[in-house]
C-alpha cells in the first residue's frame, strides 16, 4: 500500500510538473500558395515572400526551448482558410500569426500594417479584407463550406463575431507589438493596428493577427521584402515581438535567449502619423476598489455580456471578478500576491478549460506590467 501511494505521489508531481512547464505555441501562417499567388507586382510574388518570412520567423523562434513552432504550410501547397484556423485550434496554439504582403494601384504606397478580427467599416480596412478573403473562390465547394459567405462582402461576417470578442484585447496587445518593432527597427512606416473582418482569422479560437508586412507594389519597398536581408529583419521584428509577448502575458521561461533587436535604421524621411479613425484605442485602466500593493489574477476571458459571477458562468471556478472596460467585461479568477500561488492558479484555470488565460498584475489599484509586477 505504502509503496502504490508513493508511486502516485511521484507521478502525480511528475504530471503537476509537465503541465506547468508547458510550452507557449505559435502557430505561423504563410499567406496563399501554390496556384494562389497573392499579389504580383514587379516580379515580386506574396506567397514566396510569405513563406520565406514564416521559416526564418520559425527558425529564430525554435532556438527558444520555451516555445513551439507550428506551421500551417513550410512548402509552396495551397491550404484551406478554414483548415488553416483548424490547424492553430488543434494545436491548443497560444496566438496564430498569418504573415502577408500589401499591394496598391498606388505605388507610392507604404509601411505595415497588422490586423485583428473585427467589423471596422473603413473601405480601405474593408478593401484589405476582400482582397485576402477572396482566396476562398479558390477551394472546391466553398459556398457550402462557409455557409453562404460572400468574399466580396465581408460585412457578411456580421453574425459569426461574438464569440471572438474574448480574444481582442490579446490580438490588440499583439498587433501593437508587430508594429512598433517594424517602425523603430526597421523603419517602416506605421500604418497603425487596423481591424477588418478576415475568414482565415474568424476561425481561430485564440489571440490572432494578420500581418501586412509592407507594399511588394512599391518598388523600394517591394525589393527589400524579396531580399534576403530585408526578410531577415521584417522576420527578427516579428518574432521579437511574439516572444515580447509571451514574456508579458505567459511569463520568461527558464533558459530563455535575451532578444535581438535589429540595429534601428536612420531614417531620411517624416514619418506620417496614422489615421486615428483607422487605429484601436483601448481606455486607461481603471482603478480596482480596495486592492492594495501588487496582486496577481487570472484573466479567464472579455465579453460584452455582464455575467453573475457564479461558477455555473465559469466552468466551476469560483473568486471570480470583473473589470469593465472599453464596453467590456473582463473576467477574472482568483487573487494572491504571491507568483508562485498565481502561477499555479493559472494551471488550475487552463485545466478547466480557458487555455488562453493569462495572469494580469496590479499594482495599489491599476493595472501593471506582468514583469514589472515579478520584479
Amino acid at each position: 500500500m505504502n509503496k502504490l501511494f508513493l508511486f502516485l505521489m511521484v507521478f502525480t508531481c511528475g504530471s503537476a510538473f509537465t503541465q506547468s512547464e508547458q510550452k507557449f505555441k505559435v502557430t505561423l501562417d504563410a499567406g496563399h500558395g501554390a496556384h494562389d499567388f497573392g499579389a504580383v507586382y514587379h516580379g515580386h510574388i506574396e506567397k514566396n515572400i510569405a513563406l520565406a518570412v514564416v521559416l526564418k520567423v520559425g527558425k529564430i523562434l525554435e532556438k527558444n526551448p520555451n516555445i513551439d513552432v507550428i506551421y500551417t504550410r513550410k512548402t509552396d501547397v495551397f491550404i484551406d482558410l478554414v483548415e488553416r484556423a483548424n490547424i492553430a485550434n488543434r494545436a491548443e496554439s497560444n496566438v496564430f500569426v498569418s504573415i502577408h504582403c500589401n499591394a496598391s494601384k498606388n505605388n507610392s504606397a507604404e509601411g505595415s500594417e497588422t490586423y485583428v478580427m473585427g467589423l471596422n467599416k473603413n473601405a480601405s480596412n474593408l478593401e484589405v479584407a476582400k482582397k485576402e478573403n477572396s482566396v476562398v473562390t479558390l477551394e472546391k465547394d466553398y459556398k457550402q463550406k462557409y455557409e453562404g459567405f460572400d468574399p466580396n462582402s465581408p460585412e457578411s461576417m456580421i453574425g459569426v463575431t461574438l464569440i471572438q470578442e474574448e480574444y481582442l484585447e490579446n490580438s490588440i496587445a499583439l498587433a501593437g507589438k508587430v508594429q512598433e518593432n517594424f517602425t523603430n527597427y526597421i523603419g517602416q512606416k506605421d500604418r497603425g493596428v487596423k481591424q477588418a473582418p478576415f475568414m482565415v482569422l474568424h476561425k481561430a479560437f485564440m489571440p490572432r493577427v494578420l500581418i501586412e508586412m509592407g507594399f511588394i507594389s512599391n518598388l523600394s519597398e517591394g525589393g527589400r521584402l524579396d531580399s534576403e536581408e530585408g526578410q531577415q529583419e521584417v522576420a527578427q521584428s516579428i518574432a521579437d515581438a511574439i516572444v515580447i509577448y509571451k514574456r508579458e502575458f505567459f511569463g520568461e521561461g527558464s533558459n530563455e535567449p535575451a532578444i535581438e533587436k535589429p540595429t534601428p535604421r536612420k531614417i531620411e524621411k517624416l514619418i506620417e502619423i496614422p489615421v486615428k479613425t483607422e487605429l484601436l484605442i483601448i481606455d486607461p485602466p481603471k482603478e480596482i476598489v480596495d486592492a492594495k500593493g501588487v496582486i496577481f489574477k487570472v484573466q479567464l476571458s472579455v465579453s460584452s455580456k455582464n455575467l453573475d459571477l457564479i461558477p455555473s458562468n465559469f466552468k466551476g471556478l469560483n473568486t471570480i471578478t470583473s473589470l469593465y472596460e472599453n464596453k467590456l467585461y473582463k473576467y477574472m479568477y482568483g487573487e494572491t500576491a504571491n507568483y508562485e500561488t498565481a502561477k499555479k492558479l493559472l494551471q488550475e484555470a487552463k485545466n478547466k478549460g480557458y487555455v488562453t488565460a493569462f495572469l494580469i498584475a496590479f499594482k495599489d489599484g491599476k493595472i501593471i506590467n506582468i514583469k514589472d509586477a515579478i520584479k
